[in-house]
């Protein structure tokens, strides 16, 4: 699989003829609807095996072959050329594919009231690429019981493709985290069984293999109060052969305070859950200014901190699949639109926009004028962006891959996904 950005002039036409494919399988593979009207700095995975190199000033196999994780003498098999002959610039190398190593990936998908027929479509196209999939949420009620989402094919669609369907239990209330609630529910321990026996007897009724917390907001006193909760939640999961998985805030110390943090342990929680969703995600969000979602700078020192908190192969690292649209001049209080990598590409087409890319934050951005001369700033996520939360996964060992949410078209990261990981099935 290659990445290729469109540069001035370059047509599908060409860039096909550049990799020894055809423009049908570029527009395929993409989703393109104008194969006609690409844009400057538009991200595309080019379908093939493998990948091509072309030398720049300076290069050499040995060099070339420590990028790709390949040696000299074999990069020279098998581009029929000697090992010991200087490289021209611009000469064009096959880079073959590298082994691919397993790895877990989760996805939320988030229905309201009912669940639209793109949604569904959605949750189908990515559930081969899936090991888990995350229904949000089942809401706890202030009786023990618990609020359902609509779920329709979910579980079947599941079964089908061999996923672990989650039972993503929340501290929501009225549409946000409650403190109270989730103080009352880690406080009462007559409420607290009621709550554990309606969430293991749902479990059980709808075939799900995991039990999710993602109890945010939580007041920091009730840190050990929800420590010794998830370990009652584990020891019951695992007597019925269910796993237990937490979703827990982006920290970079054990010290860190703010209702969003206090209370989750890396380290207990660590101990206790078979892994964890660490949500690595809304640096750029929509009541902020514009930056981007998830820049890699900050990705990388959360989990960073986490891996010496808990085994690196219990944690999911969390991706966004959406980006935003922010008005500037930004001004507090404002909020900007959430936005698809499709939507936005389809964007800076209408606009006439080139996409520009941050290498420090590892993600593409762009500016246009609308309508009423408002100027916009948006980021969002691309084929380059991901690859590189892809390799940052690898170079720390870590289980894999969570996604909030589906149902938002990005087909270049289930590619990407195919090309890098093994995904593993656990159902």
């Amino acid at each position: 699989m290659q990445i290729h950005v469109v540069e001035e002039g370059q047509t599908l036409t060409g860039i096909a003829s550049t990799y020894g494919t055809t423009a049908e399988a570029i527009a395929k593979a993409n989703e393109l609807p104008d194969p006609g009207k690409l844009v400057v700095g538009q991200a595309m995975v080019i379908p093939i095996v493998g990948s091509y190199y072309w030398v720049r000033q300076g290069d050499t196999l040995y060099t070339i072959g420590q990028r790709y994780q390949i040696s000299a003498a074999e990069l020279a098999r098998v581009n029929g050329i000697s090992q010991y002959r200087p490289l021209q610039i611009g000469q064009r190398l096959y880079i073959p594919p590298r082994p691919r190593r397993a790895a877990d990936f989760n996805a939320y998908v988030e229905p309201r009231q009912t669940v639209p027929p793109a949604l569904e479509a959605d949750v189908r196209t990515a559930a081969p690429h899936l090991t888990y999939l995350a229904p949000f949420s089942f809401r706890i009620k202030r009786d023990g019981t618990l609020a359902r989402p609509t779920l329709n094919d979910f579980p079947a669609i599941a079964k089908e493709n061999q996923v672990v369907l989650m039972l993503v239990v929340t501290n929501l209330e009225g549409g946000q985290f409650s403190t109270e609630l989730g103080s009352l529910v880690l406080n009462n321990q007559e409420l607290q069984n009621k709550l554990l026996d309606n969430i293991f007897a749902t479990a059980r009724e709808l075939g799900m293999g995991d039990i999710h917390f993602d109890m945010e907001a939580l007041p920091a006193q009730d840190r050990e109060a929800y420590i010794r909760f998830l370990r009652r939640a584990r020891d019951r999961a695992h007597a019925q052969g269910m796993m237990v998985s937490v979703a827990l805030a982006p920290k970079t110390s054990a010290e860190q305070q703010g209702r969003w943090y206090s209370a989750h342990d890396y380290r207990a929680i660590g101990e206790i859950a078979d892994f964890v969703v660490i949500m690595t995600y809304e640096w750029g969000y929509s009541g902020g200014p514009p930056m981007a979602v998830s820049p890699i700078g900050p990705v990388r020192r959360v989990l960073q901190y986490a891996i010496t908190e808990m085994p690196a192969e219990k944690i999911l690292m969390g991706q966004n699949l959406y980006g935003y649209d922010w008005t500037l001049p930004f001004q507090q209080g404002t909020t900007a639109k959430a936005l698809s990598p499709q939507a936005a590409i389809a964007l800076a087409a209408q606009q006439n926009a080139v996409i520009r890319y941050d290498y420090r934050a590892q993600a593409p951005f762009f500016t246009y004028m609308d309508e009423e001369g408002r100027q916009h700033e948006v980021w969002f996520e691309d084929a380059r962006s991901i690859q590189a939360k892809f390799d940052l996964v690898k170079q720390l060992g870590l289980r894999g891959v969570s996604y909030w949410k589906l149902g938002l078209p990005f087909p270049q990261n289930w590619l990407l996904i195919e090309s890098n990981f093994r995904v593993r099935k656990r159902a």
